[in-house]
């Protein structure tokens, strides 16, 4: 297996972190375009904004919070020479897991919903690292 395609989910959430970013963007310049927002009542990150774009806000900042944990478990694997097809596995499906909170999160905000697949991509990312853990160990004899 090639230990460079650990880097492909990493890519794929990078790209959900800027996909979010643009909506954001986009809804916060068009609310302050059609005067739902006066840019004095926001300029420092007062929580004026309307619910559909604090939702989205909060998305972003979401991206920044356990995907953290995420990168930095595929980079170790990476340098460790640990990539390998469950690791690989799982870092895709901790990937799907962001989408669909992300999704959920920026429409519905259905929040049991949004908590059932924040917390599955929880577990995705914990076996992720026990598989790290497991084969860094057992390659460090």
């Amino acid at each position: 297996m090639n230990a460079l395609n650990i880097f492909y989910p990493v890519f794929a959430q990078v790209m959900l972190t800027f996909l979010v970013m643009t909506l954001m963007g986009v809804k916060r310049v068009s609310a302050v375009k059609k005067g739902e927002v006066k840019i004095r009542d926001i300029a420092l990150g007062e929580p004026n904004w309307p619910t559909d774009i604090t939702q989205v806000a909060n998305n972003y900042h979401n991206q920044f919070q356990l995907p953290v944990l995420f990168y930095t478990a595929c980079v170790f694997a990476y340098v460790s020479g640990s990539v390998s097809g469950i690791l690989l596995a799982l870092a895709w499906g901790f990937v799907a897991t962001r989408l669909v909170h992300s999704y959920v999160h920026v429409t519905s905000n259905h929040v049991p919903k949004r908590a059932n697949v924040f917390f599955i991509g929880c577990g995705v990312l914990f076996a992720m690292w026990l598989v790290l853990f497991v084969q860094i160990l057992s390659g460090a004899r």
